[in-house]
C-alpha cells in the first residue's frame, strides 16, 4: 500500500503462525532514516523504529514463536515508547531520543517482504516470510485500518483468504 505516513504513533496488529525462525512481517521505510519495521528474527519477534535520531529496538524474550502455532502479536509506537505484545506477554522499551517522537513517512507498506533493490532502514533481515498472517490491522490513534490483501498494488507469493494447513 502506497503513502503511509507513521507519524508519532500508530499500531500493528496481526495473528501469525509460522516454522521458520526468520522473515519479515511488516517494513515502512522513508528514502532518509525514518522507518518502522517488525520482523522474526531466532524464532523472536523484533519492533525496530527510527524517529529521524536514530533507532530503537524492543524484543520478545523466551518461547521461539516459529513452533507452528497461532500467535497474537501487537506493536504499538508511541511518541516515547515502544511496546511489544505476543500472546499477552508485553515488552517496552523507552525512546532515548527525546526530542524526536515522529517518524515522517509517506512510503508503501511492505507486508511479509519486500523487493529487491527497496531499502528497508528498520529491518536487518531480508527473508520472505513464510506461513500464514491474518486479522492484519494498521491504527493511528483511534483509527483502525484492516488491510484488505486483495486490494494491494502488487502480490507475489501470496495467496490472500487462505491458510496451508501447518
Amino acid at each position: 500500500h502506497d503513502g503511509y505516513k507513521v507519524g508519532a504513533d500508530m499500531l500493528v496488529s496481526l495473528e501469525f503462525r509460522t516454522s521458520r525462525s526468520e522473515g519479515v512481517f511488516l517494513g515502512i521505510s522513508s528514502a532518509k532514516v525514518d522507518a518502522v519495521g517488525l520482523e522474526m528474527v531466532d524464532g523472536q519477534v523484533v519492533f525496530n523504529v527510527n524517529n529521524g535520531a536514530g533507532r530503537v529496538s524492543v524484543r520478545s524474550i523466551g518461547q521461539m514463536l516459529c513452533d507452528g502455532q497461532w500467535h497474537h502479536l501487537l506493536a504499538r509506537k508511541t511518541k516515547h515508547a515502544l511496546t511489544l505484545s505476543i500472546d499477552g506477554s508485553k515488552y517496552n522499551t523507552l525512546n532515548p531520543y527525546p526530542q524526536s517522537t515522529s517518524a515522517e513517512t509517506n512510503n508503501p507498506v511492505y507486508l511479509g517482504g519486500f523487493p529487491a533493490g527497496v531499502k528497508q532502514n528498520c529491518l536487518t533481515i531480508r527473508s520472505s516470510f513464510r506461513g500464514c498472517l491474518r486479522n492484519l490491522q494498521l491504527a493511528k490513534s483511534h483509527l483502525n485500518i484492516p488491510l484488505d490483501l486483495s486490494s494491494s498494488h502488487y502480490l507475489s507469493g501470496v495467496t490472500p483468504y487462505s491458510c496451508p494447513a501447518a
